[in-house]
């Protein structure tokens, strides 16, 4: 009787194991379980994690759409806690991860959230709330006016989805855009075609670097003038690659980045790194400074930092005596096929993170849920050229009177940033995102690397060739780790963090059962060995 009950018991134990071991190797996609109702009469305190732009009016948002949620749910607390660097944001939750204290809701990028979800069921999975019929997107439950999910820009959303698992949702939207000091390309008499190619761009940076007698530029009688700066070279050498159909990743983490196009590409950058005719943001500074002074033709940025573009730009980090008065023209970032288009959508998303009480993720999705709102949407894209996420929006009334009203003043309706918008508005089709994995960060840092350091190598005097391409690619190689980052089976490994509270838990079981186990065998052991003398 006691063997059968020893057998039995290890059984039943490994049966335990098996299914520990099972739901630590797999992804958890089922996130909470939906409360039938939301108790109103329980106090919830939540923490939002966000970015603004070092714009007092984003600031001003938050804190209103806070005040104005409390007031249709009393009882849900709102803390905010505010970043200028989604880099910042990014490190704090993978140090909170550890402690369980990450955030409820946190505005983020799906690039940052692959990584979040490594740590199992940490990040909630959105596929059940969304449709929701009591507390989904315009659900039954909701009190306030919420967008219903066919009333978000369905590519939007799409962007937010990781593993055929919804994720995020998109908060704000953005592209790059190419801001023109129109003037100066006046005063070298070329006009700006409607579709501006890369070697319209290369051609025409190279030729304003003439100089006069006296070793000014002519094209603007000053010492400095760097032709072409782009602020993010991540996008723009993930950009160029997409453009012409080259290899950077696939969905499911295989780097592709180093092939022969990327080697062509940076080939180019090389040539005009080494005149300067071309420059970037980590090795000169910010593009607008310099563009809004008439020392550079053209800035290529996001349109969300179209506010500090331009000669009347409401926010620069100049003085008032270094801007000049110039015409700013606004247009698409450069194209390899011009009848093809292609340009990055980029922007803020909002996730959730997990916890032990139902009634706080639904408090927080609620909150996340009012983030969508009009209110909300409009209120904050027009800080920016961002754009709303939610067709709702974009087709209000309140909406297209901003629009209309472009010029207007030189605040909220100044004109580079309403043009900004307007250009992304125009294009949503011709946007595209780049895959989400977990590395799919780093992967997206070593893009710009590769450029960083071809413009530093030439400036060096080194020599672009192959000894110099092959140490590049040795070096962000290992530098960001992407030789890690193998596939299996088709995915790409991650990191499945420490084990849940109840795997240990069921170990720890184990461990005495298999003591109590061999207790009973000794017994036993001792017992028969009796018996027989």
């Amino acid at each position: 009787m006691r063997k059968i009950f020893s057998v039995l018991l290890a059984l039943a134990l490994l049966g335990c194991l098996s299914m520990t071991l099972g739901c630590h190797g797999t992804k958890n996609h089922t996130g909470f379980v939906i409360p039938e109702s939301f108790d109103a009469s329980k106090q919830y305190e939540i923490t939002f994690w966000a970015k603004n732009d070092t714009n007092k009016r984003q600031v001003e948002i938050y804190n209103k759409a806070v005040s104005a949620f409390s007031e249709y749910y009393p009882n849900i607390t709102v803390n905010i806690r505010l970043y200028t660097d989604y880099a910042a944001i990014y490190n704090d939750v993978i140090t909170n991860i550890s402690t369980n204290t990450t955030p409820n809701v946190c505005i983020t990028y799906p690039d940052h959230i692959a990584t979040y979800k490594m740590g199992n069921n940490v990040v909630v999975p959105l596929d059940d709330l969304l449709n929701d019929p009591k507390f989904g997107l315009g659900g039954s439950e909701v009190v306030f006016d919420a967008p219903k999910t066919s009333e978000i820009v369905p590519s939007f959303l799409k962007e937010g989805v990781l593993e055929e698992h919804q994720y995020a949702l998109p908060f704000m939207r953005s592209t790059e855009a190419l801001y023109i000091n129109k003037t100066l390309l006046d005063n070298m008499g070329i006009e700006i075609p409607e579709r501006i190619t890369w070697d319209f761009i290369w051609e025409t940076s190279e030729k304003a670097l003439e100089t006069d007698a006296d070793g000014l530029y002519k094209v603007n009688g000053q010492k400095v003038m760097i032709p072409f700066i782009y602020k993010s070279t991540d996008n723009m050498m993930i950009t160029q690659l997409k453009q012409l159909d080259a290899g950077y990743s696939d969905d499911v983490g295989n780097i592709l980045i180093f092939n022969d196009t990327t080697s062509l590409l940076l080939e180019e950058v090389s040539k005009h790194g080494k005149t300067k005719a071309f420059s970037t943001f980590k090795i000169s500074s910010y593009p607008g400074n310099f563009l809004n002074a008439d020392q550079c033709i053209f800035a290529i940025d996001s349109t969300a930092g179209a506010t500090w573009m331009g000669s009347a730009a409401p926010l620069h980090d100049i003085s008032k005596e270094q801007m000049r008065d110039f015409e700013t023209e606004v247009t698409m970032i450069p194209q390899f096929d011009p009848e093809h288009p292609k340009m990055i959508s980029q922007g803020p998303s909002i996730c959730l993170f997990n916890s032990e009480e139902p009634g706080e993720v639904l408090a927080s999705w609620l909150f996340a849920q009012f983030l969508l709102t009009n209110e909300v949407q409009i209120a904050y894209s027009q800080t920016e050229g961002y754009i709303p996420v939610t067709l709702k929006a974009q087709n209000s009334p309140e909406y297209q009177d901003y629009l209309a009203r472009i010029g207007e003043d030189d605040t909220t309706h100044y004109e580079v940033k309403i043009k900004a918008a307007k250009l992304l508005l125009d294009n949503i089709d011709n946007t595209f995102i780049t895959p989400v994995f977990n590395g799919s960060a780093s992967l997206r840092e070593a893009a710009g690397a590769l450029i960083e350091n071809t413009v530093k190598g030439m400036r060096r005097g080194k020599t672009f060739d192959k000894e110099f391409i092959d140490a590049l690619y040795t070096d962000i190689n290992a530098l960001y780790r992407l030789d890690q980052m193998k596939t299996i089976n088709g995915s790409a490994p991650t990191d499945l963090g420490p084990l849940p509270k109840t795997s240990v838990v069921l170990l720890a079981g184990l461990g005495a059962a298999w003591l109590l186990i061999g207790g009973v065998f000794i017994r036993q052991y001792i017992k028969n060995k009796k018996t027989d003398n």
